[in-house]
C-alpha cells in the first residue's frame, strides 16, 4: 500500500527546503527528524535515488522533531535553520545525519564552525529560539497532513506508505517519470 488518502496539506513553498528541479516530474517531501534512526536509514537512500533520478526529482525536507522521544531534535531542526540562513542547510543537514551520535548544542556549534559559520553568533542564535517558530510551522504542517512519525514522505502531494528501501522505493519512484 503507497496512498492511504492523505495528502501534503501545506503545498511546497518558499519557506521550504529545496533540492533539485522544481519543475521536476516527481516530488518527494520529506518529514524528518535528526535524532530518530530510522530517519538516518533513509538518508542514504534518499541520496541514492537523487543521483539516480537526477532532474526528474525534487526532494524537500521538512522538520518534524519528536522531541519527547529525542532530546536533541528541536534544537539539532533550529541549527539546521540557522546554517539556512548562511545558505549552508545542506551541507548542515548532511552533517547532522552523517554525526547522529553527537548532536548536543556543543556539537552542533561545531559543526556551524566546521561549515565556516562563526561559532559564537550561530550558538547565541540557538540558544535564543530564533527559528523555534519556523520548526513548529514545519511540524504542524506534518501533523496536520497526518504524519505521526519519521520519516514520512510524500509524493507528488500524496503520503507513501510503501516500503522506503532503495529498490523498492526506486520502483515507485521510476514508474511516476
Amino acid at each position: 500500500m503507497t496512498d492511504n488518502g492523505n495528502d501534503l496539506t501545506v503545498p511546497v513553498n518558499d519557506s521550504d527546503h529545496v533540492q533539485g528541479n522544481p519543475d521536476a516530474a516527481i516530488v518527494l517531501v520529506e518529514y524528518g527528524d535528526y535524532e530518530c534512526m530510522h530517519c538516518r536509514r533513509a538518508y542514504p537512500v534518499i541520496k541514492k535515488i537523487q543521483r539516480h533520478l537526477g532532474d526528474d526529482i525534487c526532494f524537500v525536507f521538512r522538520n518534524f522533531p519528536l522531541a519527547q522521544s529525542h532530546p536533541h531534535a528541536e534544537h539539532a531542526a533550529e541549527a539546521s535553520e540557522i546554517a539556512d540562513q548562511a545558505g549552508k542547510f545542506w551541507e548542515y543537514h548532511d552533517k547532522l545525519y552523517e554525526n547522529q551520535h553527537a548532536l548536543d548544542d556543543k556539537s552542533l556549534g561545531e559543526y556551524a564552525q566546521q561549515l565556516g559559520l562563526d561559532r559564537e553568533d550561530f550558538s547565541g542564535r540557538l540558544q535564543s529560539a530564533e527559528f523555534a517558530e519556523k520548526v513548529q510551522q514545519d511540524f504542524m504542517s506534518g501533523v496536520e497532513s497526518g504524519v505521526n512519525g519519521t520519516p514520512s514522505f510524500f509524493v507528488n502531494g500524496s503520503r507513501y506508505d510503501g516500503i522506503w528501501e532503495y529498490e523498492p522505493f526506486m520502483e515507485y519512484l521510476s514508474a511516476l517519470r
